[in-house]
């Protein structure tokens, strides 16, 4: 089987291309606009596409005729959503739109990385037949793409949970790396205690990504971190594991912070379906953070 996945310059695209030894019975193709910029690639080879350019992924598409591509580039900076609308519509939106097109024009099925966002975060822990309320425009973007996904005949969504992990080169941190960065240096960070989440590893993600692609498994699926908790308790996490105090953390709520983009207050996923009809099975977070200090050689 042949698999096509975009955004492989990313912590997901990154962990997908190291796991492709694991699935030797298939051909991978890995894509990301510009030159790639990882290093362990693994069994994949890699072309440059713009996801947004129509014409070049119908050509790429067509050239390597996929039997499945997971689509995993996005704009995913909230904030930077939020202040460029346009920007974030174009990449997560029309890059899915031609993400689709050339899937359905090959027969390909897509399996489709999606957000906890495209929720108002008033019901959570979540389970897969949630009605979606965005409070964002990045939630916005993210449904609307599920919209366009859920009208092809073969297709899988995995709703994730904020993706943590280490990788090369990467474009944006993520919260793990934030939290241990800013409390080595005991700078003072405020905290929100009122955001509640299930991290998820990006390991994690990409054998959720891999198990759907493999089976192409058809409907929705949660894949995220098994462990529900604050955005407090994940720092105060961090700092227990690496040895690190508190001292200089504030604890608040989420109206303080005067972001530019809402966030939904309480989500985190059931992941029973995933488990069960995937096989999935994620690390805890503790497990999480062990993984990521064995990384960066900690």
């Amino acid at each position: 089987m042949k698999i096509l996945y975009t955004g492989s310059n990313g912590l997901l695209g990154q962990k997908i291309s190291i796991a492709t030894p694991q699935y030797p019975q298939h051909e991978f193709l890995a894509t990301s606009r510009g030159e790639n910029r990882t290093q362990g690639m693994g069994t994949a080879s890699y072309a440059s596409m713009d996801i947004t350019d129509r014409d070049d992924v119908f050509r790429l598409v067509q050239e390597f005729q996929p039997d499945v591509i997971i689509h995993g580039a996005a704009m995913t900076h909230v904030d930077q959503c939020e202040l460029n609308p346009e920007q974030a519509t174009l990449m997560n939106v029309e890059g899915t739109r031609n993400m689709a097109e050339a899937a359905q024009a090959v027969g390909a099925h897509i399996v489709h990385i999606s957000t906890d966002f495209i929720f108002d975060g008033k019901d959570g822990p979540y389970k897969e037949d949630a009605e979606p309320n965005p409070v964002s425009h990045y939630g916005w973007t993210k449904l609307e793409a599920e919209r366009i996904i859920t009208a092809l005949d073969h297709y899988s969504i995995l709703r994730t949970v904020l993706v943590i992990g280490m990788a090369e080169d990467l474009s944006r941190s993520n919260i793990v790396l934030w939290a241990k960065g800013a409390l080595e240096k005991g700078a003072p960070i405020n905290v929100v205690d009122d955001q509640f989440r299930t991290p998820t590893l990006a390991e994690d993600l990409a054998q959720g990504a891999l198990l759907a692609a493999d089976q192409r498994a058809q409907g929705v699926f949660n894949i995220s971190g098994p462990d529900y908790m604050s955005i407090y308790e994940l720092v105060g996490q961090v700092a227990d594991h690496f040895n690190l105090s508190m001292d200089t953390v504030t604890r608040v709520d989420s109206t303080t912070l005067n972001q530019p983009a809402k966030r939904p207050p309480v989500t985190g996923f059931d992941i029973s379906k995933a488990r069960k009809e995937l096989g999935y099975n994620p690390h805890t977070f503790k497990e999480a953070l062990e993984i990521i200090s064995k990384q960066a050689g900690l």
